[in-house]
């Protein structure tokens, strides 16, 4: 993900665009499945890599290369939820061809700006792959071994010489915004490590997960009682912590805590479930904020740019991950459905309100009723993943090695060319700012919605 300016809201269309409203029932399969898949077609018609001298998984300008991967992840989930293979075809050929050199989703031609995030983004989407188990691409990499050369190529760059860990927002030390250590860059190793260990049983990753965690709250990128903030620089040893709050970054550590609680819960360990179940609980509480927009409780928004329209390209498709990561939640921990399907449904209903079919179907500000004109490839993936993610009682949940998985695993993915494979010891035990920094901490001050942003109280 590209540093935010907060600037790009104004290159949308300012006013409500006329659309015929989606009718979704939350209490009907078929209504939800059917919004779902107008929203899905009007995904669908903002890509362009499978065209005639185009390139798979990219999508047009002015999209970075990690939206498309987010993207495509909106297309597992559609399929898994709605049993529609409209787009696994165009999803496989994009993931495939986005494998890169080292064959870990680190494509030659994104180098100058290949952030540990953007990569994990793909690799991400290999990993719903493999839980949803679509089937693996023959004579290609396995999806699994996809999110395992991720992870292989990840672990080795946790950076101990500064901030005591964690990894940084760059990959590569020449890119603008190395030195800051964003949430969602260690998030989604997490997140990544968490599912792994899951799917696979490897201590290993368990052991990466927590100490990704333990090492979020020691530095303040997770206050005491569970506030996500945006990330910290190491050139002040990571003492100063950037408090912007994004519905991504609370939904990402959500479902990688679900992962080993439901992990803890399958092994009989009691302590670590018990752990882990304290930690759902103070981020679903803590979520609310995003569920609370002047004149629609309930309706999820991204808080910090939605009300001042500064929101960028990149924040326009977090409530996607909100709404992806709730879903997994209650499939994953389904003591959670409680606290989580009520905000979903909402959301969704609000959601259908201001969608219609086509490109430009649906807008940001789900609250106000009818299309903002702000539309585009985030705001469709919001809605799809708000509106499919009330689908879980259709399915049976992220599979495992030993619950029905049948994506192939290779410990050593990743490690082809660099020597970056990760010891394993498997028998028992063992990301943003540059140049939009200080641009965000003024516009937040100056403009965002919500003194909790600022102060995380």
């Amino acid at each position: 993900m590209r540093p935010s300016t907060l600037f790009y809201g104004a290159l949308g269309l300012l006013s409500p665009i006329a659309t015929s409203a989606l009718e979704l029932n939350p209490d009907d399969p078929d209504s939800i499945k059917a919004a779902a898949k107008v929203v899905a077609a009007g995904t669908r018609d903002w890509y362009t890599g499978d065209r005639v001298g185009d390139t798979p998984g990219n999508l047009p300008d002015p999209y970075y290369w990690w939206l498309c991967g987010a993207m495509f992840g909106s297309f597992v989930d559609y399929w898994y939820y709605t049993g529609d293979d409209t787009y696994n075809a165009i999803t496989k050929q994009a993931i495939i061809h986005q494998i890169g050199d080292p064959k870990a989703f680190m494509p030659q031609n994104q180098t100058s700006t290949l952030g540990n995030d953007d990569q994990a983004f793909w690799g991400m989407t290999a990993l719903s792959a493999a839980e949803n188990k679509l089937p693996d691409v023959e004579g290609e990499m396995s999806f699994l071994s996809l999110a395992i050369a991720v992870f292989n190529t990840q672990a080795p760059r946790w950076n101990a010489r500064t901030c005591g860990g964690g990894l940084n927002w760059q990959i590569f030390t020449f890119n603008n915004g190395y030195d800051y250590k964003n949430t969602i860059s260690n998030g989604a190793f997490f997140n990544i490590a968490a599912r792994l260990a899951k799917y696979t049983g490897n201590a290993t990753y368990t052991e990466w997960a927590t100490k990704a965690y333990e090492w979020e709250l020691s530095v303040g990128l997770i206050s005491k009682d569970f506030h996500f903030y945006d990330g910290t620089s190491e050139r002040q040893n990571c003492s100063d912590v950037n408090h912007i709050q994004w519905t991504y970054n609370a939904g990402i550590h959500m479902a990688g805590a679900a992962a080993l609680w439901n992990l803890s819960t399958t092994t009989g360990d009691e302590a670590g479930a018990a752990k882990w179940r304290g930690r759902i609980e103070g981020i679903m509480k803590n979520i609310d904020p995003f569920f609370n927009p002047e004149g629609a409780p309930g309706v999820m928004s991204e808080v910090a740019c939605e009300r001042n329209g500064l929101c960028d390209h990149d924040q326009r498709s977090f409530k996607a991950y909100l709404a992806r990561w709730m879903g997994f939640t209650m499939l994953t921990a389904p003591w959670t459905r409680q606290t989580l399907m009520p905000k979903l449904r909402t959301s969704a209903v609000a959601a259908a309100k201001q969608c219609g079919p086509g490109k430009g179907g649906c807008g940001m500000r789900w609250w106000r009723g009818v299309n903002d004109g702000e539309v585009g490839v985030g705001e469709q993936m919001s809605a799809l993943e708000v509106m499919q993610n009330l689908l879980i009682d259709q399915v049976a949940g992220p599979v495992g090695e030993q619950t029905g998985g049948i994506s192939k695993n290779d410990p050593s993915a990743g490690s082809d060319g660099d020597k970056l494979t990760v010891q394993y010891n498997a028998i028992t035990t063992g990301d943003k700012a540059g140049a939009g920094f200080l641009t965000i901490l003024v516009l937040v001050f100056l403009f965002a919605g919500g003194w909790w942003l600022i102060t995380g109280e």
